[in-house]
């Protein structure tokens, strides 16, 4: 007999990924924010393990029953690389990247989420609570209803959602919609994109929805209401800040500053390698403020963190190569000998190394020409307790909606970021310190277990 559980989490990935040391406990916002509330009650996470082929039985790691769905190769190719992340995630980045469509991808896509949304029904207690998450499974919510209709179920993207002038575009879009309006509530990082969502609805479903004072919408659909709104992901601020002052964290950091020169200026950014993140955008704006003479190369290191990313799909290689020979202009042009303008890595760190970079820092530089929140934004300023510091943020980042004190940007426009990069260099301490201080309150009014909460408060 299969195990049922009160509260089932639905992502395409397990919360653990495998080491040479066992399975451990991945990075990132969700798993922090959803593993207090899963330990605190009847629960599983239902995910893909990462490995194409491998078969899993349920297993527990560190108190969480966790509950794998095995995806074989070609599942891999058309459902994960193809549809997922060839179709969907350029789509809903705004076009970012030319989008493919091919009715193959598409047939995976829906096997897989009927994949998704049969262990789902099957380990979800009745009258239980199922949360589903990202765009790789918007089709589970109305499958679940189909079969499951006594669940509560809520669904949350975690990237930004088109407009619907864009989402149109999609062959299968009434079926993604109608997938989504299977959930009792469909969050969004953003009011812009649950607007968008309910202009989607308006134009294909006919379904009306006014936003109400609380940045909420209810949709009468198929003889029930469906919320809609904005859940602004957030991070884990007090964790953050108590590593931040941590002893070895501050010894650390200085050992940082003194390995990249001792730089006047420490720039740094910290992205997965994707043509969506604008990485190359940062780089020519430095690289065209050394030409300038606006910056002396002598007193200016960056660090600039590329986590490697789906190498082998269109967009990615040739992305790579564009930073990586802006990075080699950079430090041909500017470098002395032993000590490069640019520290490039293309490496995978833990956040531990990465919150050394943040409090080595003098300057973050987020300039994504599209993304659903980013939450490394908000980790940079959580570790900046001195207050010193400055964000180069991009308008186009859902953060930026809420860190408004940021040194925002447009990605779009190169001089406009030479400019904010150059205030943000300069900027007086006291700028500095009014800046941070109103956005380090933004998020210790909003954590990730803030979002976590609010979201099932909702839907129960």
């Amino acid at each position: 007999m299969v195990e049922t559980h009160e509260f089932v989490i639905a992502a395409n990935r397990l919360p653990v990924r495998q080491t040479d040391d066992g399975w451990v406990l991945s990075p990132g916002g969700l798993v922090t924010a959803l593993i207090p509330v899963m330990k605190n009650r009847s629960s599983s996470w239902i995910g893909w393990s990462g490995e194409p082929g491998v078969e899993l039985a349920p297993f527990e790691h560190d108190g969480l029953d966790l509950d794998p769905v095995t995806l074989d190769q070609d599942d891999f190719d058309d459902y994960y690389e193809g549809f997922s992340n060839g179709t969907i995630w350029p789509l809903y980045h705004s076009g970012a990247l030319s989008t493919q469509y091919h009715r193959h991808w598409w047939e995976a896509y829906r096997r897989v989420n009927r994949r998704f949304a049969e262990r789902a029904m099957a380990t979800t207690a009745e009258n239980g609570t199922l949360w589903v998450h990202d765009y790789h499974l918007q089709l589970v919510p109305q499958l679940v209803r189909d079969g499951r209709p006594d669940l509560r179920t809520g669904f949350f993207l975690h990237t930004p959602f088109p407009p619907a002038e864009l989402f149109q575009r999609l062959p299968w879009r009434e079926q993604i919609a109608r997938g989504l309006l299977g959930a009792d509530i469909v969050g969004f990082q953003t009011p812009d994109d649950a607007q968008d969502f309910l202009s989607v609805c308006r134009r294909m479903l006919d379904t009306p929805g006014t936003f109400l004072d609380d940045g909420q919408a209810t949709l009468e659909w198929e003889g029930r209401e469906v919320t809609v709104g904005a859940f602004p992901i957030s991070i884990d601020m007090h964790e953050i800040e108590r590593k931040a002052v941590d002893p070895e964290t501050i010894a650390a950091a200085a050992d940082l500053w003194v390995q990249v020169g001792s730089p006047k200026t420490l720039l740094l950014g910290v992205d997965r390698l994707d043509y969506t993140k604008g990485i190359d955008v940062r780089l020519r704006a430095l690289h065209e403020l050394l030409i300038d003479g606006a910056v002396d190369a002598a007193d200016v290191a960056f660090i600039q963190v590329a986590t490697p990313s789906r190498d082998d799909v269109r967009g990615y290689a040739e992305t790579r190569d564009q930073v990586e020979r802006l990075v080699s202009e950079i430090n041909g042009d500017f470098a002395s000998m032993g000590v490069p303008v640019v520290h490039y890595l293309h490496q995978s760190f833990s956040f531990d190394e990465l919150l050394t970079m943040y409090v080595a820092a003098d300057v973050m530089l987020v300039t994504p020409f599209r993304d659903g929140m980013n939450l490394v934004a908000k980790e940079f300023v959580a570790a900046k307790l001195s207050g010193r510091g400055t964000l180069v943020l991009s308008e186009f980042a859902g953060t930026a909606q809420e860190l408004t004190d940021a040194f925002l940007c447009n990605p779009f426009d190169l001089d406009g970021v030479k400019r904010v990069l150059l205030a943000a260099m300069n900027a007086p301490v006291e700028e500095q310190e009014r800046r941070m201080r109103a956005m380090r309150e933004r998020l210790t009014n909003h954590t990730v277990h803030d979002w976590a909460g609010k979201f099932l408060r909702e839907l129960r």
